[in-house]
């Protein structure tokens, strides 16, 4: 597919900085500002389907990794504007690297399946699962530790959900 091989973006990680991740790209380069993908979305190409499917794509973020900006587990860093909404104690988010799993990511490994299933996906990210991710993403921050990181990377490569009670507990 014509284009770069890496999809770089400004997201938002420790101390609330805005830093470039790294993927391999998936879609076709387009304008396009959404910032959720469906697994419908017609801009993933075959190719991209599949280092989605088998995160592949994620990679490149090794080099995020390397550079201090990213741990290998931690919250998800987000995009601008999501990251913007955080007020309160839910910007403790910033005082933690972001990772390239988390306990968010095991949670909803299948987030692009839930949001084809709802009349206005957007609306359901935005009212839903983002406030769930930021949710456990804090109980992640209060309860973490060297057995439960171990824990997510296991859960991460066996592509499982993890424990209930690993996200069951409101931290709020």
């Amino acid at each position: 597919m014509p284009g770069p091989v890496l999809f770089r973006q400004t997201r938002i990680g420790f101390g609330g900085k805005p830093f470039v991740i790294l993927k391999f790209r998936s879609m076709r380069v387009n304008k396009s500002t959404v910032s959720i993908t469906l697994s419908s979305d017609t801009r993933v190409t075959p190719l991209g389907r599949f280092i989605r499917k088998t995160k592949i794509d994620e990679f490149p973020q090794l080099w995020n990794i390397l550079k201090g900006e990213m741990s290998v587990v931690g919250p998800r860093p987000d995009v601008p504007g999501y990251s913007d909404k955080l007020t309160g104690t839910d910007q403790l988010l910033w005082t933690v690297r972001p990772g390239l799993t988390g306990l968010d990511s095991i949670t909803y490994p299948n987030e692009e399946s839930i949001l084809d299933q709802q009349p206005d996906p957007q609306k359901y990210y935005d009212e839903v699962l983002w406030p769930d991710k930021v949710r456990i993403n804090l109980h992640y921050i209060k309860t973490r530790s060297f057995w439960m990181d171990l824990g997510i990377i296991v859960f991460t490569l066996l592509r499982r959900k993890p424990l209930e009670s690993w996200v069951s507990v409101d931290s709020r």
